[in-house]
């Protein structure tokens, strides 16, 4: 991209990803899907990264795909433009620290899969959240897949087949955001619950992450045997024993990261 179209900045500890094409809607285009994907790894790899917040700017989050890449390319381009979304969401999914979607507006299609991907999600009274592609012929399946996790079926299967947008506080009775809050508290939100979140430490974050998404994956027995596992190594990281004796001590822990 010539001009990025999506921004990235570092403050305490949170890494603010920001949608920065509102005159198009914030498509998530084969070039921004890639930026996106390259910040994530930048987040990834570095010690100073706690949290990531995924935000957009303008009235729109995202209005998903760029239709135009459609129309304009051939069965081997289609293909390589659903790869690189996919890769862009495992990769958020699979990011030991936790991914936070500020939504102030209309998310639809892939921009609805981008926030329900995401670990956590906040969103403005006026954010609306739709999987519209019946609408056009393309049903949205790549995003169903997200959203169909993250919403009860009936609710999914009716935003696959109407197209019809989910308010604000539908979404949230629905699970597929945390919180709704006004359009002018959105961002102080987004960033009290980022810096909550940055405050654990960071190694107990990276262990509970991977290991939910997984346990969620397996049946209760399976999952039980992937926890109690995991939650004993987890004793044995520094952390947890100054978290233990912090407690006991009734004083504030001093995190090793």
């Amino acid at each position: 991209m010539s001009e990025s179209h999506v921004t990235y900045e570092l403050r305490e500890g949170i890494a603010f990803l920001t949608l920065n094409d509102p005159t198009r809607r914030n498509p998530l285009s084969s070039a921004t899907l890639v930026e996106l994907r390259r910040l994530i790894a930048v987040a990834d790899e570095s010690d100073d990264v706690r949290v990531v917040v995924i935000a957009a700017r303008g009235p729109v989050f995202s209005s998903g795909h760029d239709l135009r890449e459609f129309a304009d390319s051939d069965l081997e381009d289609q293909a390589l433009i659903f790869s690189l979304c996919t890769d862009l969401m495992e990769s958020i999914r699979l990011l030991p620290k936790p991914v936070i979607a500020s939504v102030q507006g209309l998310a639809t299609a892939a921009g609805c899969q981008l926030v329900a991907t995401c670990d956590l999600a906040l969103a403005s009274e006026d954010a609306a959240f739709a999987t519209p592609g019946v609408d056009i012929g393309l049903f949205c399946t790549t995003p169903a897949v997200a959203v169909g996790r993250a919403v009860p079926t009936k609710l999914a299967m009716e935003m696959l087949l109407t197209g019809e947008p989910v308010s604000a506080l539908d979404a949230l009775k629905s699970g597929l955001v945390n919180r709704v809050v006004s359009p002018e508290d959105l961002h102080e939100a987004t960033l009290a619950l980022a810096r909550k979140v940055a405050s654990a430490p960071t190694s107990t974050v990276s262990i509970g992450k991977p290991t939910f998404y997984h346990q969620m994956s397996l049946d209760r027995p399976d999952a039980y045997h992937v926890a109690q596992k995991v939650m004993v190594e987890n004793l044995q990281h520094p952390d947890a024993k100054e978290g233990i004796n912090a407690f006991l001590e009734k004083r504030p822990p001093q995190w090793s990261t």
